[in-house]
């Protein structure tokens, strides 16, 4: 199972760990991309401070995020798991798994990254500041400039079983399963119950919680059927519509009527 997940707005500190090194990181195909996109990313923090706060959409309160980028390649670096912050990782809640559970989150876990392009929570990076909506002046649309390498990685990647995608949009954008991987793979919307309303702030809240209880479960589902009944044996209430035709995603809602 592959489990695709949006990154976090907001970020660990760094600490004082060893620095980046670029080559450890898993998915060693989207290396050059990762290389492209940190030496511009660098090099427009270390400029102009105001151009490059533009460009990252950054308030003043967040000027500070300028100078972190720009000591990327020697700044300490950290377990993704670890750097990634915000409602949906309190909700998954890393630190806490046993070690069977923590294995499972580092074979399973894949999170989505306007800098990095995609990381496992044990790839060790620094914090940084760069959404995967940026425009990068000598590369444009990060979601764009993702799609090439990513077509090449991530098929593999997925290898042939049930892959569930839980990114938002604009992370979903720079890779799209197609075909043969579209068919066994699971988008998820989170309602409430009542109103059968999008929740947003919760939707997070309760994707970290379904990823927690797969992973602490150790179930294993092998594709979109076998994940609503796995969701449903753990206590979610899940309508699911399989795809009209062959090479789309399945589509599950999952309903929550205590909205928090």
């Amino acid at each position: 199972m592959l489990v695709l997940l949006p990154p976090s707005e907001g970020k660990a500190a760094s600490g004082r760990g060893a620095p980046l090194k670029p080559e450890s990181l898993s998915l060693p195909g989207l290396a050059p991309a990762r290389e492209t996109v940190l030496g511009e990313l660098v090099e427009l923090c270390a400029g102009d401070e105001e151009k490059a706060r533009e460009v990252l959409g950054l308030s003043q309160g967040l000027r500070g995020e300028v100078a972190k980028n720009a000591e990327l390649r020697t700044a300490g670096a950290r377990p993704a798991g670890e750097i990634y912050t915000g409602v949906l990782y309190d909700a998954l809640d890393l630190a806490s798994l046993d070690t069977a559970a923590r294995k499972r989150a580092a074979r399973w876990l894949l999170v989505f990254s306007g800098l990095w392009g995609a990381v496992r929570v044990n790839d060790r990076i620094p914090s940084y500041r760069c959404s995967m909506g940026v425009k990068l002046p000598g590369l444009g649309a990060l979601g764009a400039y993702w799609r090439a390498p990513m077509a090449e990685v991530l098929p593999e990647a997925a290898g042939d079983g049930l892959v569930l995608d839980l990114r938002s949009a604009a992370y979903a954008a720079a890779w799209k399963p197609k075909g043969e991987v579209a068919g066994r793979t699971a988008t998820v919307r989170v309602l409430h119950a009542p109103t059968r309303k999008v929740v947003s702030h919760f939707n997070k809240a309760t994707k970290g919680r379904i990823v927690r209880s797969l992973l602490t479960s150790g179930s294993a589902p092998e594709g979109p059927a076998e994940l609503v009944e796995a969701l449903r044996d753990l206590g979610y209430e899940v309508e699911a519509e399989a795809p009209a035709k062959a090479g789309k995603a399945w589509s599950l809602d999952v309903l929550v009527a205590d909205v928090h």
